[in-house]
């Protein structure tokens, strides 16, 4: 029986137990089920995503005309219990002249928004005072999203299967822990010869966050990643994946300054083929005055026996420049020195950002990057988003010059 199938069993299960209850229940848990429908919120979101993108190496330019439907129903909260289901759908606008990693036309540059329609999500939850407990499959960003998040950018979420449950205290002091036996990737829904569609495995993730002052927050983490072989691809895109992650992180406001530092280390884990120790930190600084943010920062991912420092569960676009160049980070490790401005033009929201990266092991220059982005929130249901990255490298054997440009409409009910 697969993973998926357990879920569904399982929840299948949970809620004939209910029903096979005393008569004396049943007709109160008809009732209370009944209320928990009908006091439900039904949401419909639609975003339609145009994608360009041009990539030395490659004779034809990527058009990805894209749109995503998701359907979700969020029930009412009934003794402390309620339930979540959420359906999405992936469809193209025209003609797929893109690598969408499953539809094979390896001439395009990638964009990894394949077609097809899943269970974005579906769990059940259950809160006392301050526990919250889920089962099932959801949705998991934990602090930046730099080690696990949803990757919401790509137009199939990355979702997990398992149980999480989060605790917070009146004084400062919250938990965060999930397993996750089986994670939904962006490549989905369907396995491709590029990419499995799905990682099944052991994972665990606990996250403890303290919070003295208002404006200042001190957290620890261990993300401990055991996923299991996939015999159709490479072990680097399953098993060598698996890692342990430690780290710890601060943030801090200073007004008009806020401050982020962090730091981790990581190692192989599991059945990985890989031998190696790496280390990850970050120094990120921001002042914002008259409605303007600069930000400067630093961030490094470290290197041990040719193996980069990895985040194979990381909401990745947010990280390393937008054209995505590092997805996977190189052998010798990155860093990246980033300088941004932010702020508004009426409605509009606008954001630059320049990246320099470099090798942390050597003294590579893999290149440099522009990004540039306007977001228009028209109203509460409609926005619209433009986003451009430059992308341009001296060192054409390893990356090469990219141009992404993206048009975003997001209408949501």
């Amino acid at each position: 029986m697969t993973k998926v199938s357990k879920l569904q069993f399982s929840l299948a299960g949970l809620v004939a137990c209910l029903l096979t209850a005393p008569s004396v229940a049943e007709e109160s848990f008809s009732a209370d089920l009944a209320r928990m429908v009908t006091d439900g919120k039904v949401g419909l979101n639609l975003r339609y995503r145009y994608e360009y993108v041009d990539e030395d190496g490659f004779g034809d330019n990527a058009n990805a005309s894209t749109l995503r439907s998701r359907l979700t129903f969020e029930s009412a909260v009934n003794r402390g219990f309620s339930f979540l289901a959420e359906f999405s759908n992936v469809s193209y606008i025209g003609d797929d002249d893109f690598n969408s990693t499953d539809n094979g036309k390896t001439q395009y540059p990638v964009v990894a928004d394949p077609k097809g329609s899943e269970v974005n999500q579906a769990l059940l939850k259950y809160q006392w005072q301050e526990l919250v407990a889920t089962y099932g499959r959801q949705r998991i960003n934990l602090g930046n999203q730099r080690f696990v998040g949803a990757v919401a950018w790509r137009q199939n979420e990355q979702t997990f299967d398992g149980y999480r449950a989060q605790w917070h205290s009146d004084f400062g002091l919250s938990a965060d822990y999930a397993y996750v036996y089986n994670v939904n990737r962006v490549f989905g829904p369907d396995d491709s010869a590029a990419q499995p569609a799905t990682w099944h495995g052991q994972n665990n993730f606990l996250r403890l966050n303290f919070k003295p002052l208002e404006h200042h927050s001190f957290s620890g983490f261990a993300y401990l990643l055991d996923i299991d072989d996939r015999e159709a691809w490479s072990p680097g895109k399953s098993v060598n994946n698996s890692t342990d992650t430690y780290g710890v992180e601060y943030n801090g406001s200073f007004e008009p300054f806020a401050v982020r530092a962090a730091y981790a280390w990581q190692s192989d884990a599991g059945d990985s083929q890989l031998e190696y120790d790496a280390d990850y930190y970050l120094l990120e600084g921001k002042v914002s005055l008259h409605g303007v943010t600069a930000q400067l920062g630093y961030e490094v991912l470290g290197s041990d026996n040719g193996v980069g420092f990895n985040t194979p569960l990381a909401t990745l676009h947010k990280f390393q420049g937008w054209a995505d160049k590092f997805l996977a980070t190189p052998g010798d490790g990155i860093e990246d020195l980033y300088v941004g401005v932010s702020g508004g033009w009426g409605p509009v929201k606008l954001a630059a950002v320049w990246h320099d990266f470099q090798a942390e092991q050597g003294s590579t220059d893999y290149g440099s990057e522009i990004d540039l982005s306007a977001t228009w929130p028209i109203d509460k249901m409609l926005s619209l988003q433009l986003k451009y990255a430059n992308f341009n490298t001296d060192d054409s054997a390893m990356y090469q010059d990219t141009q992404k440009a993206w048009l975003t409409v997001n209408f949501a009910i």
